[in-house]
C-alpha cells in the first residue's frame, strides 16, 4: 500500500506543476517571455543585480543554462551584464526598463493562476495541504542530505 501511496503521491505532485506550467505559459508567452526566462525574471524582479552564479543557484538551473537564458534576456533587451566593481571577473546582471516593466504586465496573470487553482478549495483544506506538502518536502530533503553525507563519510 505504501509503494502504491508513494507513486500517487509524486504522480500528482507531477501533474499538478504541470498544470500549473501549462497555464501559466499560456500568458507569459503574451509577454514574448518564455518559461525559462520567466523564473529568471522572477528572480531578478525579487534582487536586481545578482551574479550569474547567484541567478543560477536562486532559480535552481545549472550555470551555462543561465549563460545561455541571460544572453537571450539581453539580446531582448530586458536584461543587461555589468561587471562586478569589487571583482572584475563576475558579471552582475541588471533588470532593463523593459524588463522592470513586465513585472506589472505579468505578475497578476501569475496571480490568476493561483486564484483558479485553489477555486473551491477551503482555507483549512489549502493550510493542510501546504503543511502536509511541505513536510514531504522536508523529509525528501532531509533524505537525500542523509545519502549525501553517507557517501561523503
Amino acid at each position: 500500500m505504501a509503494e502504491s501511496a508513494d507513486g500517487a503521491l509524486s504522480f500528482v505532485v507531477r501533474e499538478v506543476n504541470r498544470a500549473f506550467s501549462r497555464a501559466l505559459q499560456m500568458r507569459i508567452a503574451r509577454s514574448g517571455v518564455s518559461m525559462g526566462q520567466w523564473f529568471f525574471l522572477r528572480a531578478l524582479w525579487e534582487e536586481d543585480g545578482l551574479t550569474q552564479r547567484e541567478l543560477s543557484h536562486r532559480v535552481g538551473m545549472m550555470e551555462p543554462t543561465t549563460v545561455t537564458a541571460v544572453n537571450v534576456m539581453e539580446s531582448q533587451g530586458l536584461v543587461q551584464r555589468v561587471r562586478n566593481r569589487h571583482d572584475r571577473r563576475k558579471m552582475n546582471i541588471f533588470l532593463t526598463d523593459k524588463g522592470r516593466a513586465l513585472r506589472n504586465a505579468m505578475m497578476p496573470s501569475a496571480a490568476e493562476i493561483a486564484q483558479i487553482a485553489i477555486d473551491g478549495i477551503t482555507p483549512s483544506e489549502l493550510e493542510l495541504t501546504l503543511d502536509v506538502l511541505r513536510r514531504v518536502g522536508s523529509n525528501l530533503n532531509a533524505a537525500s542530505a542523509a545519502a549525501r553525507d553517507g557517501e561523503e563519510g
